[in-house]
Formats: structure tokens, C-alpha cells, sequence
């Protein structure tokens, strides 16, 4: 198996560190998708051209959420609840909308306009870490290491990126200092 992403997505991360929580042999494959050779790559394999994408054998496997439920039905790992799918919606709006403003922030746009698109982004961001700052610490939550992974690569994608501040959530900081020694995370840590 082979897994297509970048260095810097928390998306492709989480997979790597989920992989290595399990010790999965699946290999990692960095793909520069802003590279005529990269991009080739990725739209030969996923229309949608996001990342991460997984390919076995025969079979390609697109989006974060996808492959997480290919390697839990094909490995015969525990499923999630529908409580603990609730909050990796959360995890992922939060990460959407965070990679949204990047992305126009890099296109040149004033992203701390009070404009309809940034201020729904914003919103939202704020609105699941302070639902995030409460739901992290309960038993549920920890139960599911597909949800500890997942929350630390936001938390440490939005501070390797100065995207917000997390000075308000105290719960938030403590999960983050916790788990910076998940397997794979010092591996896949996206300054390196």
C-alpha cells in the first residue's frame, strides 16, 4: 500500500500517524501538488485532486475520512460511534475552513474582511474549538485514537501555521501537550 500526500496536510498526517500507531506497512509517498509532475499524479488518481489518497493494488482510496475506513474494515479495527463521527466532523469543518482562509490568504485576499465567506470560516472555527475544548477530554473522546490523532494534527497544523489562537482553551492545550508523543507524530511533524 501506498499513501499519497503532503508534508504539510493534517489530512495526510493523521494517516501516517494512525498508521503508525497500528504499525501498518503502508509506505509514504510526499507529493508536491503545485509541481507539473505532482499535480499529474494527483489528478491521475483523484479527480477531486485532494490529498491524502491511498493506493492497494487495484484499489485507490481518496480522502482522509475514506482511507481511515478502508484500513479499519480491511485491518478489523474497532469502528467509530456515531457520537465520536460527530466530533471528527467537527475536527474536519474546523480544518476545512482553516485551510479555506490559508489558501485565500495566499491568493492575496484580506481574510480578516468583514466579508460573508471569511466571516462564516471564522466563525465556524471558533464555534467547534470552543465545542472541541469541551468535548476532548471526555472518555469517548479518548477512547478513539483515530480522534486523539486527528485533533492533534489541527492543533498542531493551527499553530505551525498561526491560523488562530488557542489561548482560550485551556482543555485544548493540555490534549495538545498530551499527545505530542502519539506514534509517527514527531515523524510526520510537517516542519521537518
Amino acid at each position: 500500500m501506498q499513501l499519497y500526500g503532503s508534508n504539510t496536510s493534517p489530512y495526510a498526517r493523521r494517516i501516517r500517524m494512525f498508521c503508525a500507531r497500528h504499525n501498518l506497512n503502508v509506505d509514504y509517498l510526499h507529493l508536491d501538488i503545485f509541481s507539473d509532475q505532482g499535480k499529474a499524479v494527483l489528478v491521475a488518481n483523484n479527480p477531486a485532486r485532494k490529498i491524502p489518497f491511498l493506493v492497494d493494488g487495484e484499489h485507490t482510496i481518496c480522502d482522509s475520512g475514506a482511507v481511515y475506513r478502508y484500513l479499519t474494515e480491511k485491518f478489523n479495527f474497532s469502528k467509530m460511534t456515531y457520537w465520536q463521527e460527530n466530533q471528527l466532523t467537527n475536527i474536519n469543518a474546523c480544518n476545512d475552513s482553516l485551510v479555506e482562509l490559508l489558501l485565500c490568504e495566499r491568493s492575496g485576499f484580506d481574510t480578516q474582511s468583514d466579508t460573508l465567506f471569511f466571516n462564516l470560516q471564522r466563525e465556524r472555527t471558533e464555534a467547534v474549538l470552543t465545542d472541541l475544548n469541551e468535548q476532548c477530554v471526555k472518555t469517548d473522546f479518548l477512547d478513539c485514537d483515530y480522534l486523539q490523532i486527528s485533533l492533534y494534527c489541527l492543533l498542531d497544523w493551527i499553530i505551525f501555521r498561526s491560523l488562530a489562537e488557542l489561548a482560550p482553551y485551556n482543555a485544548l492545550l493540555d490534549f495538545y501537550e498530551v499527545h505530542k508523543s502519539l506514534p509517527g507524530s514527531t515523524h510526520s511533524d510537517p516542519r521537518i
